[in-house]
C-alpha cells in the first residue's frame, strides 16, 4: 500500500527539517560524526575478537587502545617533523632567490626580451631573509591564533577530549544501537529496510576500508619515491598526498604542486622536477591498475566523478562536516538508486514500454527470411 498525500508531505517535511538541523548544528555534530566513522571502522574488528572468544568490552578496549596509540604516535612524529621541515624549506628561500637572480631571471629576460628591472629581487631577498624564522614557526602562529579565538579553542578541546570518549562508547554499544533502531522499525517494512541497510553497509565498508588502505599505500609510495629523489620534505609531502587521495586525483594534484615547489626551492634544476613527476606517475599508475581494483573494486558502484561531486557538494553545503558526511550519503543514494532501477524494470511501466515497442515494430515478412 502506497503512502497517502499527508504521509508524503510528512516525509518531505521530515527530510527538510533534518537537512536544516544538520546545516545549523554542523560544527557541533562534526566530532560526533568523526567518532561514528571511527566506531564504524573498528566495530568489525571488535566483532571478530568476540568470535574468537574475547568479551565485547575487552575487544573494544584493545581496538580503542590501538587507535589511540596510533593517533598519538602520528601526532608526535608528524607535527614536529612538519614544523622542522617547513622551517628548513623557508630557510632556503634566500638561496632560491639568489638562483632566480643569477640564473633563472637572466635566462627568462634573454629568452623573452623582458626588462630585468621589472622584478625587485633585492627587496624579495631582504624580506625573506628578515622574516623566514617567523614565517616558518608554524606551531607558534597556530597557538597565537588559537589564543585569539575562543571558538577554535572549544573546537580543539572537543576533538581532543570528545572524539575518543564518544568513539569508545559508540564502539562498545554499536550492536545494541543497531538492534534498537531495527526494533523501532514498522514490522511490515523492517525486512526491506534491513536488506537495504546491509547493502549500504557493504558499499560503505568496502569503500572506506579499501580507500584507507589505498591512502596508506600511496603515502608510503610517494614518501619513499620522493626520499629516493632526495627531497627533504619527502615524508611530509607523501603523507599529505596520501591523506587527501580519498578524493580521486586530488592527492596527486596536491602532491605534485607541493613536491614541485619544494624541489625548486631545494635543487633549482629540472632533473629533480622530472624525478618528482616520475614518482607521482608511478603512484597514480599503481593506484589505477593495482591498488584500487584490488582493495576497493568496481562493484561498490561509487564512480570517481560521483565521489568528487559528493565531497565538493558536501563541503560547499556543510563545510568539514559535509565532507565527512558526503561518502555515507553517496553510499545510501547508490543503493537506493539500485533498488529504484530494479523496481522500475519490474514495473508495468517498463514492461508496457517494451510491449508498446514490440507492437509498433513493423511485422516481419516470413518470405524474406532465409
Amino acid at each position: 500500500m502506497g503512502l497517502t498525500d499527508s504521509q508524503k508531505w510528512l516525509v518531505l517535511a521530515t527530510f527538510g527539517a533534518t537537512g536544516f538541523l544538520l546545516y545549523v548544528l554542523a560544527p557541533i555534530l562534526t566530532p560526533f560524526l568523526v567518532s561514528a566513522l571511527l566506531a564504524y571502522l573498528g566495530d568489525p574488528i571488535v566483532d571478530r575478537l568476540q568470535r574468537l572468544g574475547l568479551p565485547r568490552a575487552g575487544g573494544v578496549v584493545i581496538v580503542f587502545a590501538v587507535m589511540l596509540i596510533a593517533a598519538i604516535v602520528g601526532l608526535l612524529f608528524l607535527l614536529p617533523a612538519l614544523q622542522k621541515q617547513i622551517v628548513a624549506l623557508i630557510g632556503r628561500l634566500p638561496d632560491f632567490i639568489d638562483w632566480v637572480e643569477q640564473s633563472a631571471l637572466p635566462w627568462v629576460t634573454t629568452r623573452f626580451g623582458l626588462d630585468p628591472q621589472m622584478i625587485d629581487i633585492a627587496a624579495l631577498k631582504e624580506a625573506a631573509t628578515a622574516h623566514w624564522r617567523e614565517i616558518g614557526n608554524v606551531a607558534k602562529n597556530l597557538l597565537l591564533n588559537l589564543g585569539r579565538s575562543g571558538q577554535l579553542i572549544f573546537a580543539w578541546v572537543a576533538y581532543v577530549l570528545l572524539v575518543p570518549v564518544v568513539t569508545f562508547y559508540l564502539m562498545r554499544d554499536w550492536d545494541e544501537l543497531v538492534a534498537a533502531v531495527n526494533e523501532l522499525l514498522p514490522r511490515r517494512i523492517a525486512p526491506k529496510v534491513a536488506q537495504i541497510a546491509r547493502e549500504i553497509d557493504a558499499v560503505l565498508a568496502e569503500f572506506l576500508r579499501g580507500q584507507l588502505t589505498v591512502m596508506l599505500a600511496l603515502a608510503v609510495i610517494y614518501a619513499s619515491g620522493l626520499w629516493l629523489v632526495g627531497l627533504d620534505l619527502a615524508f611530509v609531502v607523501g603523507a599529505i598526498a596520501g591523506l587527501v587521495s580519498f578524493v580521486p586525483y586530488l592527492g596527486v594534484i596536491v602532491g605534485v604542486i607541493l613536491a614541485g615547489v619544494a624541489a625548486v626551492l631545494q635543487f633549482h634544476d629540472l632533473p629533480h622536477l622530472l624525478g618528482v613527476a616520475a614518482v607521482f606517475a608511478v603512484g597514480q599508475t599503481a593506484e589505477g591498475m593495482v591498488l584500487s581494483p584490488l582493495l576497493v573494486g568496481d562493484r561498490i558502484g561509487l564512480h570517481p566523478v560521483a565521489v568528487m561531486f559528493a565531497v565538493m557538494a558536501g563541503g560547499q553545503l556543510f563545510g568539514f562536516f559535509g565532507i565527512l558526511l558526503a561518502l555515507p550519503v553517496a553510499a545510501v543514494i547508490v543503493v537506493l538508486l539500485r533498488h529504484s532501477r530494479d523496481q522500475y524494470k519490474s514495473s508495468m511501466l517498463y514492461a508496457h514500454s517494451d510491449a508498446t515497442h514490440d507492437e509498433l515494430a513493423p511485422p516481419v515478412d516470413p518470405g524474406a527470411l532465409p
